[in-house]
């Protein structure tokens, strides 16, 4: 079975990602849509402006990864179809 992540290990897990962008290719291929997911929705919702004044470098290098993230087209995917690869994955298992 798939083990949903917590909000905190989901953002830990997703702000991992953006800075070693392998370990975001080996769960592509490795098909762990839950850990896909997770970077996804992080990427989507983006950085929330108030981390701009209580940490201007973590704000900065987040800003920075996600700009990376979609300038390599990994944020092409459809996170709806992903959501759904989630559920199938998780009701088979």
């Amino acid at each position: 079975m798939i083990k949903v992540k917590s909000g905190r290990e989901a953002e830990l897990f997703a702000r991992e990602c953006l800075a070693k962008p392998e370990l975001f290719a080996i769960a592509l291929k490795e098909r762990r849509w839950s850990d896909v997911l997770c970077v996804l929705d992080f990427v989507h919702a983006d950085v929330k402006s108030d981390l701009a004044m209580t940490d201007p470098a973590l704000y900065r290098t987040l800003r920075q990864q996600i700009t990376n993230f979609h300038l390599r087209g990994s944020s092409a995917w459809n996170i709806e179809k992903i959501r759904a690869l989630v559920t199938a994955t998780s009701t088979t298992n």
